[in-house]
């Protein structure tokens, strides 16, 4: 049954979400996370927790049937979706610049990737995102029958440019911009040796450059189908809701958006290495023995490395990236 898929679908992303967006604002309260690459994705989760909240209301409307919450709920439910949608892209296209500058100019990187900066990014990003989310909130309306965007007169005239100016903003234009800064960034990886006097601290940098990467193209792959269905539907003024088949589609586009913040705590999960050091320890209590055999493995470790760096001097020359600790 279609109305039981969707609201499986609902309760599922809500659970998923709750659970892994508070790992991730739990685990930011260690002050080792707290570095300019963690903060963004703690404007990440933050993003994605708004729109846990909303989840509850627009699984009622399906469920129901109708929107049930009057004009207040209505705004503020279409409202984040739109922020959600633009602070999330904002987030992912400022990271990409923000390792660009890390591997291409490191010296550079050392003033401007500071956890000061990334904080104002932040919130100059929310600003940003603003720009759409307020008139989103203006236009909606709601009574006890619907919840829709209210366009201006003419509709099929407006509709058109509101779908496209969304698709360039919070897509096509980001996806560019990330696309050339990991062009640019793959050629200087592969053209350079990185001479850090450390071979962790260079697995380090590729390590957080691929969890960049890996989250930008998970974004691009749940989000590209619902804006190129809603694009062919604003263009071609295509009627997706005239088939059965076609209503499944649309229906599996937009639960594959909102599993994309879904998605982004597991990937930091796998392939930040200090969220998975700080998570262990929030969740090993620190009189344990497991937390005391975690603590001696990692100094055995440290103690190598510094092992290894004294018995060899550290060159950097001009084709090199000296590495610094994020």
């Amino acid at each position: 049954d279609t109305n039981n898929a969707k609201d499986m679908r609902e309760v599922i992303i809500i659970i998923i979400k709750t659970i892994l967006d508070f790992d991730i604002c739990t685990c930011f309260r260690y002050t080792k996370m707290k570095t300019a690459t963690n903060i963004y994705i703690f404007n990440l989760a933050l993003a994605d927790a708004l729109v846990l909240a909303t989840l509850p209301f627009q699984g009622t409307d399906v469920i129901l049937g109708f929107w049930p919450f009057g004009l207040a709920l209505c705004k503020a439910v279409v409202a984040i979706d739109y922020y959600n949608m633009f602070t999330s892209v904002f987030t992912l296209t400022i990271m990409s610049v923000d390792r660009y500058i890390a591997v291409c100019h490191p010296v550079r990187s050392l003033t401007v990737r500071t956890p000061l900066r990334a904080k104002l990014i932040n919130v100059a990003v929310w600003v940003l995102a603003s720009a759409v989310g307020l008139p989103v909130m203006i236009m909606a309306t709601g009574n006890t029958n619907i919840c829709i965007l209210n366009l201006p007169k003419p509709r099929e005239h407006w509709w058109p440019v509101f779908v496209i100016c969304v698709f360039l903003f919070s897509f096509l234009i980001p996806v560019v911009i990330i696309s050339v800064c990991y062009g640019l960034m793959v050629r200087r990886l592969r053209s350079v040796r990185v001479l850090s006097g450390s071979r962790e601290k260079d697995r380090n940098l590729r390590r957080i450059t691929y969890m960049v990467l890996s989250v930008v193209a998970a974004f691009v792959l749940c989000w590209m189908p619902v804006q190129v269905l809603a694009l062919i539907q604003a263009l071609g003024h295509v009627d997706l809701g005239t088939s059965q088949a076609s209503m499944a589609a649309m229906h599996f586009c937009i639960a594959l958006g909102y599993a994309n913040s879904c998605l982004n705590p597991v990937l930091y999960a796998f392939l930040d290495e200090n969220f998975k050091r700080c998570f262990r320890e929030f969740c090993i209590p620190a009189n344990s023995s497991l937390f005391l055999e975690e603590q001696r493995k990692r100094s055995l470790r440290q103690e190598r490395e510094c092992a290894e760096e004294e018995e060899k001097e550290v060159v950097i020359d001009e084709g090199a990236i000296p590495v610094c600790a994020e």
